[in-house]
């Protein structure tokens, strides 16, 4: 049985002009509006255009259709998150347990920041998570944590380090989405990550000293 094929979601051309890269900023940014405020099921390009005060011709210059849009949303979620975790990761001038409550907390903080657009986002998956460039996209911070296990776990072994970076992305994950889907106080999210921190430091900490 065939399956469909997966919508055109890459860009039509890539902006090259200041004033094109404006336009690109005010389609994003009005993307973001109308995916919050309406969510996934309204969100069109009509409604992209009108908010962002563009003709429906200009937004089609660079997107062929809504899935590229909302593609283009989530792969910059994906990048955001990546860079995080690299520089969050990769900062040797602090060791490596003290950048993992680092990341923890800016983690779970940010994913309290971003929620409404990150529920939207994840509701409007269906539109382009098949595609191949989401898949590429998705792996733009794979071994980023696998890399920084190395560094804090170098005695155990290689399946255990991997295990472990699994854990704890999924966890992360998991829990940083499910706690972000209420409201929450700065006092309550600095707890919360603070909670989380501790135990996944404790889980590292247990492995080493297996």
């Amino acid at each position: 049985m065939s399956h469909p094929p997966s919508p055109r979601i890459s860009l039509r051309k890539k902006p090259q002009q200041e004033r094109s890269n404006e336009l690109m900023a005010a389609i994003l940014e009005a993307a973001v509006q109308v995916l919050t405020k309406e969510g996934a099921q309204r969100f069109t390009t009509a409604r992209v255009a009108e908010r962002a005060g563009v003709s429906v011709g200009s937004l089609y210059q660079y997107f062929p259709n809504k899935a590229a849009i909302l593609f283009r949303l989530q792969s910059d979620e994906w990048q955001q998150t990546a860079e995080m975790l690299r520089r969050i990761l990769e900062d040797t001038s602090k060791p490596p347990l003290e950048r993992l409550i680092a990341l923890v907390h800016a983690f779970i903080r940010s994913e309290c920041e971003e929620a409404a657009i990150r529920g939207a986002l994840h509701d409007a998956a269906p539109l382009y998570r098949d595609a191949p460039e989401a898949q590429e996209a998705r792996a733009s911070g794979e071994g980023i944590l696998e890399t920084f296990m190395q560094e804090a776990l170098p005695q155990v072994p290689e399946p255990t380090r991997a295990v472990a970076a699994e854990l704890i992305a999924t966890t992360l994950t998991s829990v940083g989405k499910q706690f972000s889907e209420s409201p929450r106080t700065d006092a309550e999210i600095k707890a919360y990550a603070g909670a989380l921190a501790d135990m996944v430091c404790a889980y590292l900490e247990r492995i080493r000293q297996r």
